[in-house]
């Protein structure tokens, strides 16, 4: 069978949108919906951040405002710049192709243009650069500062971080929690943003056989009792966020972090172009432009496990 014709395709501004949040929203952070999307950030976001002293006094018969103060600070998400600049040949999807084709793939739907499927092999690739960014890349080539970056920057870690394993997982996940601000502890978008390593360790500690646990674990199941479900600690939902590196955690509100993209930006621009017909070769370019960046609001209603 002859490699496919690919049909070359060029997407701009809000066009170019869809794909694009198809690449960047898929990012497990953000496909799970447990930070605040900003899908609309055409250059920065200001995000006024509000404290108030004394609100309540001794009711009288006067309006005395002197004792009641707000004080505003302002957070400014400012998306970073990217782009995917990738050639390929067109052999190397040919097999990835076909197998679609004839529905052997992971695809639900075959997508209707080569050029269509050529994106979403990239797509995945930027949602996984995407997830890593979020949490604790650093302004750089192909990247920018992510929550762990930020949050050291502007007081370091709230706990310290040893070393996690199932012995002392649930002792340190106590410790983040212990130094969660009693005006934060309770709502209910508080998360526990968690590494991978601390995820599996607080999950092979629930089944048991270890000193904390002891017995069978969860429901005398051992190491079969997790079937892929919502963890939670003391009440609090764990989440596992792939882009934190190992030991490293985060207990935040979801209404307290943010991340920034401008999917309707005239900037946005994705491409495939087929170079065969104009430089006689067999391969296939593809452009993506975007921006994506993220912030916190209050860093006293955070604790940084780092």
């Amino acid at each position: 069978m002859p490699n496919p014709t690919i049909t070359s395709s060029s997407y701009a501004g809000e066009f170019a949108g869809k794909y694009l949040a198809a690449a960047l929203l898929s990012a497990d952070t953000l496909d799970s919906g447990t930070v605040t999307i900003l899908p609309n950030v055409k250059y920065k976001a200001a995000m006024k951040v509000g404290s108030f002293g004394s609100l309540v006094r001794s009711a009288d018969c006067d309006f005395d405002s002197s004792t009641s103060t707000m004080t505003l600070t302002e957070k400014v998400l400012t998306p970073a710049e990217l782009q995917v600049n990738l050639q390929i040949c067109k052999k190397e999807l040919h097999a990835d192709w076909e197998a679609a084709q004839m529905g052997f793939s992971a695809f639900d739907e075959l997508p209707p243009l080569f050029s269509d499927f050529v994106i979403a092999q990239v797509a995945a690739e930027v949602a996984n650069a995407t997830e890593t960014s979020i949490w604790s890349g650093s302004t750089g080539e192909g990247s920018f500062d992510g929550f762990d970056t930020l949050l050291t920057a502007d007081g370091g870690a709230d706990v310290t971080a040893v070393a996690i394993d199932s012995t002392n997982v649930v002792a340190q996940l106590g410790a983040i929690v212990d130094a969660i601000p009693t005006t934060v502890y309770g709502k209910e978008d508080l998360n526990l943003y968690v590494s991978s390593n601390i995820a599996r360790a607080y999950v092979r500690s629930l089944g048991g056989f270890v000193a904390t646990i002891g017995g069978a674990g969860t429901d005398n199941k051992g190491s079969q009792w997790y079937n892929g479900g919502q963890l939670t600690f003391e009440g609090i939902n764990l989440v596992v966020a792939k882009g934190l590196a190992d030991n490293t955690a985060v207990a935040a509100q979801k209404s307290n972090l943010f991340f920034g993209t401008g999917l309707l930006d005239d900037r946005n621009r994705v491409e495939v172009i087929d170079t065969s017909s104009i430089l006689g070769d067999d391969n296939v370019r593809v452009i993506m432009r975007y921006t994506a960046g993220v912030q916190y609001g209050v860093r006293g209603d955070i604790v940084l496990y780092s």
